[in-house]
């Protein structure tokens, strides 16, 4: 493959933006999606193109809003025409207590953790035919043992995960679908409680680092061609922990 392509979601800072240096690194051109997040996408993309000339785009568009989602696939397609890799990284995160949440936040965390990856994927999918591309959903540990008070985020990963299997089936042989679960890699901008409980549940009794989520991705769509509906765990063991529970 000369040059693959990938778009990645809400790739502008954080765990996104080491995915698109990852990939980029590797010889991947990138197109890095964003929100609101307009200057470190820009400066994001400036340095990759500065090192490789024209091997990264940007593409703003509000992922709660699906004929943006529809227009965000179109217009990455037009950035290189091609699409050899779909990495569905951007999610929305918050508590939602059954007493306080609303029609809003359905929208904001279904959206964009489970209805945009799905309208990305059906867009996407005949570009991805023609390269025997992949699809690659970032899930979440919790998708499978439930965090407290966050029960829409929980139902959004958990339906991230099912689509993950069910469109491995329905797009092979030439896509594979594969997902990835991080446990406590970088907190929550907001913050979160009891951090050094979670990292105690580990099985390595620590976080780990955006590196580790990153060259998971570009393992997956790499150099591992036999595997695909699988939702791999880089959470240092944390997942044990819940299972125990």
């Amino acid at each position: 493959m000369a040059d693959p392509v990938a778009l990645i979601t809400g790739s502008a800072r954080r765990i996104g933006a080491k995915i698109v240096r990852t990939l980029h690194a590797n010889g991947m051109r990138v197109i890095i999606h964003y929100r609101n997040s307009a200057q470190e996408a820009h400066a994001l993309a400036d340095s990759l193109n500065s090192s490789r000339p024209d091997s990264a785009a940007i593409i703003q568009a509000d992922l709660d809003k699906p004929d943006q989602v529809r227009q965000l696939a179109h217009d990455a397609l037009a950035c290189f025409g091609r699409m050899d890799l779909l990495v569905n990284n951007a999610s929305s995160f918050y508590p939602t207590p059954i007493d306080q949440a609303d029609d809003a936040d359905w929208d904001k965390l279904i959206h964009s953790n489970l209805r945009a990856p799905f309208i990305l994927s059906q867009q996407l999918t005949p570009a991805l035919r023609q390269q025997h591309g992949c699809i690659i959903n970032i899930v979440d540990v919790y998708a499978e043992k439930p965090l407290q008070t966050h029960t829409l985020y929980c139902m959004a990963k958990a339906g991230l995960a099912m689509m993950t299997k069910s469109l491995a089936r329905e797009l092979g042989p030439e896509i594979r679908v594969n997902g990835v679960s991080p446990g406590p890699i970088l907190w929550p901008e907001a913050g979160q409680m009891n951090q050094q409980a979670i990292q105690d549940a580990t099985a390595l009794k620590r976080s780990g680092e955006p590196d580790d989520i990153a060259n998971t991705v570009y393992w997956l769509a790499t150099a591992a061609p036999f595997i695909t509906g699988q939702i791999l765990a880089v959470d240092g063991g944390r997942s044990l922990a819940l299972q125990g529970s």
